[in-house]
């Protein structure tokens, strides 16, 4: 058993937070009632979803009637790119997208694909930037829907979504942006932003797992993804997880309310991590150094197996992650990093470590003490080492 255990993997998901819970326990046990039922327990969860809806409306900028609760941020990015190519396929059937981003939003765009819809996959530079330019230049009259992440999941790259969403709005094309790793840790406003339709994950900002939510701007209308009772006004049938959506609602308010001091505080440990690990040779990080996630940083080792790194970390009680964790049982070396110019060996070698304000100093001091002698095995072990050193790589 490893002597102690460093949490960075909150990319991939987040400890529950003392304020979440407390926020759902009533509904886990007082307030129990399904909030379409019109007796007195029905009425309470009813009440309880509802400030849920007006608390995460407020985190973003939006109106309590734009918040739609899902069961994940996956299921938030399939209902916004699938509504809008059914209500709009009789404009046209092309989608843009850039080449980076998660496979929610991939996937669902390749099954759109196998339907006769066409995609624009648009380029990244070396940092995982989409250009303006590049959107702009992608349009055409028979587009029907852009969508592009706020902040990417294994690089941490945050888009110029604000510039992105007003080229979109000029030419009246639907926007919709996954902003699931970006809310309750950089500034969102819907509305300034030229946001039509974002998705949101609780559990990537220490609320619960297995609730999302969509905002959809007023004016803006797409089919149901799930029919059934009618809730959420008859645009997301399923009885509500009102527990949920209070644990999503109080942790993204807490995060909102602390954000400054959470984006400082996360900041310069980041920074000491890119700063120590970059002194190991042959190392990139990866993303754009400035305009990042405050909690990613995210590397390439060359002559290293990125899973390798992993299990090794994870016997040394550092949980962290190579490349996106949702496709972590792949061999395949990350599109990400494919996308930004890495060669497959290279990026082959990838770590993300990705803290937030619960990461303490000595959690930081830690991984710099545990992380480069992993890396200093590895190479000892591979065959490709010595050839790097003598300049035949």
């Amino acid at each position: 058993m490893a002597a102690r255990r460093v949490y960075a993997d909150n990319a991939g998901t987040t400890a529950l937070s003392k304020t979440a819970l407390d926020a759902m326990m009533p509904y886990l046990t007082e307030s129990f009632g399904n909030p379409s039922a019109i007796y007195s327990l029905g009425r309470e969860a009813k009440k309880g979803l509802e400030a849920a809806r007006a608390k995460v409306a407020a985190a973003i900028g939006a109106k309590s009637e734009e918040i739609y609760f899902t069961g994940s941020g996956t299921e938030a990015d399939n209902w916004a790119i699938r509504g809008a190519a059914e209500i709009k396929s009789k404009k046209g059937k092309h989608i843009i997208t850039s080449c980076i981003e998660h496979h929610a939003v991939s996937h669902t765009l390749g099954y759109l694909e196998k339907q006769g819809y066409e995609v624009t996959y648009l380029p990244v530079d070396n940092a995982g930037r989409v250009l303006a330019g590049d959107l702009n230049n992608a349009i055409r009259d028979d587009t029907i829907l852009i969508t592009i992440m706020t902040a990417n999941n294994e690089i941490g790259t945050i888009q110029p979504i604000r510039e992105l969403g007003a080229i979109a709005r000029e030419k009246g094309i639907l926007f919709h942006t996954d902003a699931i790793q970006a809310v309750g840790h950089i500034p969102i406003d819907v509305a300034g932003m030229n946001i039509d339709m974002m998705s949101i994950a609780a559990h990537k900002f220490r609320g619960p797992k297995g609730v999302g939510a969509l905002y959809i701007k007023k004016g803006s209308y797409i089919p149901p993804l799930l029919y059934g009772g009618g809730q959420e006004s008859k645009r997301r049938s399923s009885t509500e997880n009102v527990a949920g959506a209070a644990g999503m609602a109080a942790a993204l308010e807490e995060a909102v309310s602390n954000m400054s001091a959470n984006i400082e505080k996360t900041t310069a440990m980041r920074e000491r991590l890119i700063t120590e690990l970059l002194k190991i040779p042959f190392s990139q990080l990866t993303g754009d150094p400035e305009n990042r996630l405050p909690g990613t940083a995210s590397f390439v080792f060359e002559c290293v197996e990125g899973e390798a790194m992993i299990l090794m970390l994870d016997n040394a009680g550092i949980c962290a992650s190579s490349g996106s964790a949702c496709s972590s049982a792949s061999l395949d070396p990350s599109h990400v990093l494919l996308a930004i110019g890495l060669k497959h060996e290279v990026a082959h070698g990838s770590v993300r470590l990705s803290i937030n304000e619960t990461t303490t100093g000595e959690d930081i001091d830690y991984i710099l003490e545990t992380l480069p002698p992993i890396i200093d095995k590895l190479r000892s072990m591979s065959p490709l080492w010595e050839d790097k050193l003598s300049g035949k790589l």
